[in-house]
């Protein structure tokens, strides 16, 4: 968590910045119930931290995002998954992600700024190409469009709220608002 979220760097310190991923990663684990979670990390803290709430944890062999995800669909493909609802750790308000895959095909949860994409359910066996980054919702539209499998967009606002840099902390409330502000350091004991 120490390495996370280093937009933040001078807005928040390491401390605040490794508890404000940790609240937000928490948050959306909570909201992946009932469904079982698997997190693709590279870090042994992260990995304690998931398999101290229950999660599976999946390693993959080198950094990068992109690889994370396609690590990860593949080795739970391997353990019979036929799809997966791949959530991003940085979506203080996620309250269930049960929804997003309720549907068959593919279903692309657009960020707020209908840039990036921080919810995203494939079937396993689909060969998707990760786009994560930039515009990462219009390549991922461009490879459900691409591999002919039926798609959707669903627009759900506690979901396409995700924190990437400091203005997005402005507009955060409620516990991870507080650390976020600094004022969570105050109530933790």
């Amino acid at each position: 968590f120490g390495a996370a979220k280093e937009r933040l760097v001078g807005t928040l310190d390491d401390e605040a910045r490794a508890d404000l991923a940790r609240r937000m990663a928490e948050a959306v684990m909570d909201a992946a119930a009932p469904l079982p979670v698997t997190v693709a990390c590279d870090d042994d803290e992260v990995e304690a931290w998931a398999r101290s709430r229950g999660a599976s944890v999946v390693r993959p062999d080198r950094p990068g995002l992109n690889h994370a995800v396609e690590v990860g669909v593949a080795a739970l493909a391997e353990r019979g998954v036929d799809t997966v609802v791949v959530a991003h750790a940085d979506l203080p308000r996620a309250t269930r992600l049960d929804h997003c895959a309720a549907t068959e095909g593919i279903t692309l949860v657009p960020d707020r700024h209908l840039d990036g994409t921080p919810v995203l359910v494939v079937p396993t066996d689909a060969g998707f190409r990760f786009a994560y980054g930039p515009g990462s919702y219009a390549a991922h539209v461009a490879e459900a469009e691409r591999l002919g499998l039926p798609w959707r967009s669903l627009h759900d606002p506690d979901l396409a709220f995700d924190v990437d840099d400091p203005t997005d902390l402005e507009d955060l409330d409620g516990p991870v608002g507080d650390l976020a502000s600094g004022r969570w350091a105050q109530s933790v004991d």
